[in-house]
């Protein structure tokens, strides 16, 4: 079943890899407006016409994202005063600001219970409009640096108002639409009520909590968001009612990033470009999922073993392979939404789930973040090539000379920096380890996994650790702005240098980077990353308990 779910997988991200990636490229291509989006320029006194060099462009994204947190954290510490409040209080000024924090970052790391601490109108107005212009603004970024390395010499890579509106407009609206309708046919609830009373078995008086789950559930995995209305996620009933959902659920978390490939393949005029980026990103996904399933299968704790399998912490609706599915997936691709436990996956199992964040969020990675993290670790790639045969390295036409490979590295190097000093920090501190359910290497793996999460702007939880303090949440909320602006303005800085030269012909003594070549360097440059970076922590935390 395993199987045939995965390849059924595969095959529908096979067939709509591209058409929708095509039209993804005529939207950021079209010079044409649409009426709603004239409508959003007017209002806003942007001049759509106009292309922003990358300091601009940058300039754009930071005053967005810096606005979204402040209105978003002035929401909720404002919500007995908004409709739909439910009667619940102001948000403690350190949640507040993790989850404005969270949910601007695309991150949506989650330390409270949802159903207990927000009403329907701050999920409403303040994550659900979130979860999509975040992800707009990763595509929008992603974009940008396709504009660079596609452009000949102008220094131009777009508007980044332009872009924004287009990618909610365009592309996750009217998915988000459709697939909406979809999961509620499918059973998903959708609902203004505070709760539905029923009887349990037991004879006592219960409610469920409700609220509007399936228009949040399809924007939550389409836009690699991952934080829900409920505080069992995508494992709840009324949210992933069942096997059928579980898969589109998937699908809706993988398609994007996927089918960005295709996207930038079209957009430089050189498809067998981004069929090299989508064979990298599907051979790691594989592997990462070839490994946990094995894990998951074949665990080594006596309690599994007498069970047969790590059927903890699992829903029995979709079983060992739907929650390792959906486990590699959700951490391949920023997205932090879960359907099973991970603090309960066998000790490989969770490193590997953790690894598939470490390695940078590329198999698939994120809404746009997953794109443009591949193609600053091909620049890399290639540059370590031009070291070994020494030449100058060169990548789609354009010169990869100090500033380049400067910006790249930064963007490189941001991520691990925040997670390990992150991570050391906070087992430094007695309190953390109050926090912790686990002791030794496990609970190691609950604080490195929560910075991980954190600073790959993921979401998603190993459990385990409480993370209601003031430091974590600061913390954690710190690490998650250094994961995702830092990375963003590095690439925007190397989107508007290689967008200042003219594109040089090919040579003999050229990289070429469309073959199985360049594919293996690629991969094997992001996994050496990941290993030298992290196998020591890795080695003291999931490496020792799976060795245990």
């Amino acid at each position: 079943m395993g199987l045939l779910q995965a390849g059924l997988l595969v095959a529908v991200l096979a067939v709509v890899h591209k058409p929708l990636g095509d039209h993804m490229a005529r939207v950021y291509s079209a010079e044409t407006d649409w009426r709603v989006e004239k409508f959003v320029y007017r209002l806003v006194g942007v001049n759509s016409s106009t292309r922003q060099r990358w300091t601009s462009y940058a300039t754009g994204v930071l005053a967005f994202s810096l606005v979204s947190i402040a209105l978003l954290y002035a929401v909720q510490r404002l919500q007995p005063l908004l409709p739909l409040s439910l009667g619940r209080g102001s948000v403690p000024p350190s949640m507040a600001f993790n989850t404005a924090v969270s949910f601007a970052t695309n991150t949506n790391w989650q330390s409270y219970v949802p159903e207990e601490v927000l009403g329907h109108g701050v999920q409403m107005a303040g994550l659900t409009v979130q979860n999509f212009v975040s992800a707009a603004v990763g595509m929008a970024v992603a974009v940008a640096l396709v504009r660079g390395f596609a452009g000949d010499g102008t220094g131009r890579i777009g508007n980044v108002w332009v872009d924004i509106t287009r990618g909610c407009t365009r592309i996750l609206l009217p998915i988000s639409f459709v697939a909406a309708i979809v999961l509620v046919a499918l059973g998903a609830a959708m609902s203004l009520a505070p709760g539905i009373e029923v009887t349990g078995l037991d004879g006592q008086a219960h409610t469920i909590a409700t609220a509007p789950i399936a228009s949040q559930e399809v924007i939550k995995e389409l836009g690699t968001n991952g934080g829900g209305v409920l505080n069992a996620n995508s494992a709840h009933p009324l949210s992933n009612p069942g096997g059928v959902s579980n898969l589109l659920e998937i699908f809706l978390l993988l398609v994007i990033p996927v089918s960005l490939t295709r996207t930038f393949g079209t957009m430089i005029g050189d498809r067998r470009q981004g069929h090299v980026l989508v064979s990298v990103m599907a051979t790691l996904w594989a592997a990462m999922l070839a490994v946990t399933w094995w894990a998951e299968t074949h665990p080594n704790g006596p309690a599994a073993l007498a069970a047969g399998a790590a059927l903890e912490g699992k829903e029995t609706r979709f079983g060992i392979d739907g929650s390792v599915l959906w486990a590699v997936s959700t951490t391949g691709t920023s997205t932090g939404a879960v359907n099973a436990m991970h603090d309960s996956f066998t000790g490989l199992g969770g490193g590997t789930v953790l690894l598939t964040m470490l390695i940078g969020e590329v198999a698939p990675g994120g809404v746009g973040a997953g794109l443009y993290g591949i193609l600053v670790l091909a620049v890399i790639a290639v540059f370590l090539a031009g070291l070994m045969v020494g030449r100058t390295p060169e990548y789609l036409g354009k010169k990869l000379g100090r500033r380049e490979v400067t910006a790249a590295a930064l963007s490189v190097l941001a991520m691990p920096t925040a997670v390990l000093l992150g991570t050391g920090l906070a087992m430094a501190l007695p309190a953390t380890r109050d926090a912790l359910s686990n002791t030794g290497a496990h609970g190691l793996s609950e604080v490195l996994y929560a910075f991980a999460s954190a600073g790959n702007n993921n979401g998603s939880a190993f459990a385990g650790l409480t993370a209601t303090s003031t430091f974590l949440q600061t913390a954690l909320g710190v690490v998650m702005l250094v994961g995702r602006f830092v990375p963003i303005l590095a690439v925007l800085m190397l989107a508007g240098s290689v967008a200042q030269q003219h594109r040089v012909p090919a040579t003999a003594g050229t990289l070429p980077t469309t073959g199985p070549l360049f594919a293996g360097l690629l991969g094997g440059t992001v996994v050496l990353v990941a290993a030298l970076t992290f196998l020591p922590a890795l080695a003291l935390g999931p490496i020792a308990e799976a060795l245990a």
